[in-house]
Parts: structure tokens; C-alpha cells; sequence
């Protein structure tokens, strides 16, 4: 048996574009499905927000996101969680920190460190902070 994790995130408004986003940082093409698409908009006018998304790379990135409707509450919070990116290569991973980056907040420079060939975190332009590094051991 096998057990994959994988983050959840959640969104007001945003989850489609930040899964596109996603998608472009680290490949894979967004799955969405929409509160219209399963009768569920208790709103019209958020019938074409997500109720379910998931980008799926080719490298083994998985995500996943949706949209709070407006009927619940919802804080994005200040630092709830890290989502952390472990990689072999600090190349590949160098490109993807750049990709994270583009309209976000660098809150660690990516690069070498004590405990690790290269670490760095970011808070993107949707929020969530995450974490890139290539370990030492």
C-alpha cells in the first residue's frame, strides 16, 4: 500500500486562476469542476466557481484547490501551513522558485544553506507560502 499527500487549498474566487498558475510553474493542465457543472450553486453567480480542481505534472506535482462560496466564512489566514517543494536538482527547483516568485513575496532568497544544497521560501501572489529546497542528505 502506498499513501500520497496532497494540499488542498482553498480559495475565494481565485482557485481556477492559482491552479492555472500552478500548472504553468510546474506542468500539468488544471481539472476543474464547477458548482454549475454539479447543480450545486446555491448562488448564480458562483456557478462558475470551483468546487474541485487539481493540477497533475508529469514530475509527480499534485494539488488541489477550490472555492469557499460566499455563504461560508473564510480567512486566508496569515501563515496557516508551508506547502514544501523537495526536489534532487537545484536547477529544476531554482526554476520552478521562479516561477512561484513572479508577483509574490521572496521571504528567503532560494539558494545554498547550512542544511540544505539550496532552500528558499516564497509567499506567492495568491497567499500561500511555500517552500523549496534540495536536501544534504
Amino acid at each position: 500500500m502506498s499513501v500520497n499527500t496532497t494540499p488542498h487549498l482553498n480559495f475565494r474566487g481565485e482557485a481556477r486562476e492559482a491552479l492555472e498558475f500552478y500548472g504553468s510553474v510546474f506542468g500539468g493542465d488544471p481539472v476543474v469542476t464547477t458548482y454549475g457543472d454539479m447543480g450545486a450553486a446555491q448562488d448564480p453567480a458562483e456557478a462558475d466557481l470551483v468546487v474541485w480542481g487539481q493540477v497533475a505534472a508529469p514530475n509527480g506535482f499534485r494539488v488541489m484547490a477550490y472555492d469557499v462560496p460566499a455563504a461560508l466564512p473564510w480567512s486566508r489566514g496569515e501563515d496557516p501551513f508551508f506547502v514544501s517543494v523537495r526536489g534532487d536538482g537545484v536547477e529544476e527547483l531554482a526554476g520552478l522558485w521562479e516561477g512561484l516568485a513572479k508577483g509574490g513575496t521572496v521571504v528567503q532568497p532560494f539558494g545554498p544553506s547550512v542544511w540544505a544544497a539550496a532552500y528558499g521560501m516564497v509567499k506567492d501572489r495568491f497567499g500561500i507560502s511555500w517552500v523549496l529546497d534540495v536536501p544534504n542528505f
